[in-house]
Formats: C-alpha cells, sequence, structure tokens
C-alpha cells in the first residue's frame, strides 16, 4: 500500500488521483506520521459498500434465525412471488 502525507494530497492532489486510476489500491494519508485517511478510487470504493451490504444481510439473516424467526419453504416461495411479481 502506498503512503503519502496529508500535505502531497494537497499539492499533488491531481497527480494521486491518476494514480488510482491504473493502481487501485488505497492510498494511506498521514497527518503528523499518524494515519488520517485512505484515498480509493471510485469503482473500489462503491464494491466495498456493496460487499458491506452483503455482510449486512448475511448479519440480520443470522440473528432472525437465532431468535427463531424462520419460514417454512411454502412460506418463503409465497413471499418471493409477492416480491417478484
Amino acid at each position: 500500500m502506498k503512503v503519502e502525507l496529508v500535505t502531497t494530497l494537497k499539492r499533488q492532489a491531481t497527480r494521486l488521483i491518476a494514480e488510482l486510476r491504473d493502481d487501485p489500491a488505497p492510498v494511506l494519508i498521514t497527518e503528523h506520521g499518524r494515519p488520517a485517511a485512505y484515498l480509493v478510487n471510485v469503482q473500489s470504493y462503491n464494491d466495498q459498500q456493496n460487499r458491506m451490504q452483503i455482510l449486512e444481510g448475511i448479519a440480520r439473516g443470522e440473528r432472525a434465525f437465532q431468535e427463531g424467526r424462520t419460514l417454512s419453504h411454502e412460506q418463503a416461495k409465497k413471499r418471493m412471488k409477492r416480491w417478484l411479481a
């Protein structure tokens, strides 16, 4: 992973953004020697957000299962039919 100073980001933002088009690896921005932010390209950010939504859905499903909120196969088919109609 590439690491850049916040001052480099301020002075050379255009160059750093252009580099993200060629290499999608995030850039760690540091301020006073400490991690401050990550700079990522749009596709990587969108991919990460999509993965988070999927993981959140899985977590909700696991909670529902643990709480006994489940459906029979027939009940699930009926609900899916309504959603897809």
